[in-house]
């Protein structure tokens, strides 16, 4: 009988055979790196790690478009730098103020709406907005070879978490749909919410307040807080995950770090060290001291998008 290969988008070498060796040593009872079921956990960030996030990070599109809709109502927005650039368009400028600058317009454009509104229009804005190189649904740019890692991760019971920077409730409105990933297991930046009943029903309402910034250091902190755990893998793409993979690698028992290095500038993007969004730097030497794996984009994936 043939054997089914579950990585077959992985090309063969140190990558893919790193990875299925700790796996299969992670989930083979007897073996000394052994890990039960209750303690597989594997957090992923999103952007740049799971799909495309370049030229800029996918929801700050998102919150951009709703910022200009919004901007009428809103004069006060002109005189707060940040909201400023966005409503210019000024994307060089709120890529400077890192994931804090994303989270501060994020808040802002999504305020005053419940987060069941807010999911619908997030998804009616999915299911027609297009990537501006590839004239594609942005959840058609999802990385295919990821997706095999992570259905191979669930069929030995580990549990897989997305770990973003991004907008929590942006992202739980389709990563069941597109990573089978439900919406209790996505941690992300999040802005303060309160509950309200409007029209005999309770909902919870956005405010313009931040509550987490979950980037850098802020991921270790919302891993605790929403899962509970230290991961046993980490994948990440960029210094915003470092702290994360630092979180993971560190703990007790077996463990793997794992960075998506963007070098495919045909099929994808190349970047990493002065990126505007998603930069590599200090990550990189991170890896090579701590003997993460680095993932080759052009070199480990025989396939990236479907």
């Amino acid at each position: 009988m043939t054997q089914v290969d579950p990585l077959s988008m992985w090309n063969a070498g140190d990558a893919k055979e790193t990875i299925l060796r700790f796996v299969l040593g992670t989930t083979l009872k007897g073996s000394e790196t052994y890990v039960p079921p209750l303690e597989r956990i594997a957090v992923f960030d999103n952007d740049g790690t799971l799909w495309v996030e370049q030229p800029y990070y996918t929801q700050l599109r998102f919150a951009l478009d709703r910022t200009r809709e919004l901007a009428a109502d809103h004069p006060e927005w002109q005189t707060d730098a940040t909201l400023k650039a966005a409503l210019d368009n000024d994307i060089s400028s709120i890529a400077a103020q890192g994931m804090a600058g994303v989270a501060k317009i994020v808040a802002a454009s999504h305020a005053g709406i419940t987060t069941e509104e807010l999911a619908q229009a997030v998804r009616d804005w999915i299911e027609s907005a297009r990537h501006p190189r590839f004239r594609r649904l942005y959840t058609e740019l999802i990385f295919q070879p990821q997706l095999q890692l992570i259905r191979f991760l669930r069929e030995h019971d580990y549990r897989t978490y997305i770990v973003s920077g991004g907008g929590v409730e942006f992202m739980r409105a389709w990563s069941q749909d597109v990573y089978g990933i439900p919406p209790e297991q996505v941690v992300g930046s999040s802005a303060k919410t309160v509950f309200e009943m409007r029209n005999g029903r309770g909902v919870l309402v956005q405010l313009p307040e931040i509550d987490l910034v979950d980037d850098g250091p802020g991921k270790p902190v919302g891993i605790n807080k929403y899962v509970g755990r230290r991961p046993t893998i980490a994948v990440g793409n960029s210094d915003g995950d470092m702290e994360m993979l630092q979180y993971a690698t560190t703990g007790d028992g077996p463990s793997l770090g794992v960075y998506i290095h963007h070098d495919d500038a045909e099929r994808e993007y190349a970047y990493d060290r002065h990126a505007v969004c998603g930069g590599l730097d200090k990550g990189i030497e991170e890896a090579a001291k701590r003997n993460w794996l680095v993932v080759s984009m052009q070199n480990d994936w025989n396939q990236i998008f479907s």
